[in-house]
């Protein structure tokens, strides 16, 4: 599946994040310990956003200024609506050309849905992207090998990959970076997520 067809599966299923009984805590913590490891708090920017803006809340409290991006066009204009004042950008993050250096980024159950030949340079990309001492938190799918799977438990087909475990540390390693935390949260699930900081 291309990223586009990712945005247009999750077009159809905006409401899910919509509704009353949506968990707006999910992640919270995990990008709290994260923050923890920031040294200046200049730009964030929260790859696929999605609609919701709890993360856009938690970094503008902690005194960012964030930016958001997401393939989805529904999910950004619910997000719009939300946080009118802030800059969002609807762009597929295996194309985008990053306009800026952040201090922190989140790429919170998003970029677990780019194809498996795109993981390490959108990797490459994102670290390029963070300044001296920025911090990366991001989820996936914690493996032992790398690997990709399609699934449609939340309605469309929707498509997922990942570096497995080793994958991804050997990579932000050799990219300069420093594995502050990792952590499978959703235990026995394989959801797992690892914070790192630019050296």
């Amino acid at each position: 599946m291309k990223p586009q067809d990712i945005g247009k599966a999750y077009d159809k299923i905006t409401d899910l994040w919509e509704r009353e009984g949506f968990n707006r805590s999910n992640g919270i913590e995990q990008h709290k310990r994260a923050l923890k490891f920031v040294k200046n708090k200049g730009k964030a920017l929260d790859v696929g956003c999605g609609s919701t803006g709890r993360f856009i809340d938690l970094f503008q409290s902690e005194g960012f200024a964030v930016e958001g991006v997401d393939i989805s066009e529904k999910m950004l204009n619910l997000a719009k609506k939300r946080h009118p004042a802030v800059l969002f950008h609807h762009q597929d993050i295996c194309d985008w050309v990053i306009p800026a250096k952040y201090d922190f980024i989140s790429a919170w159950d998003s970029i677990w849905h780019i194809p498996l030949q795109q993981q390490a340079i959108v990797f490459q990309k994102l670290v390029s992207c963070l300044n001296k001492d920025g911090v990366l938190i991001f989820s996936f799918g914690g493996t032992d090998e790398q690997g990709d799977h399609k699934d449609s438990s939340m309605g469309p087909e929707v498509y997922y990959s990942t570096l497995g475990v080793n994958g991804f540390i050997n990579l932000l390693v050799n990219l300069g970076c420093v594995c502050r935390h990792l952590e499978y949260d959703q235990y026995p699930e394989l959801h797992t997520y690892l914070i790192i900081q630019k050296a």
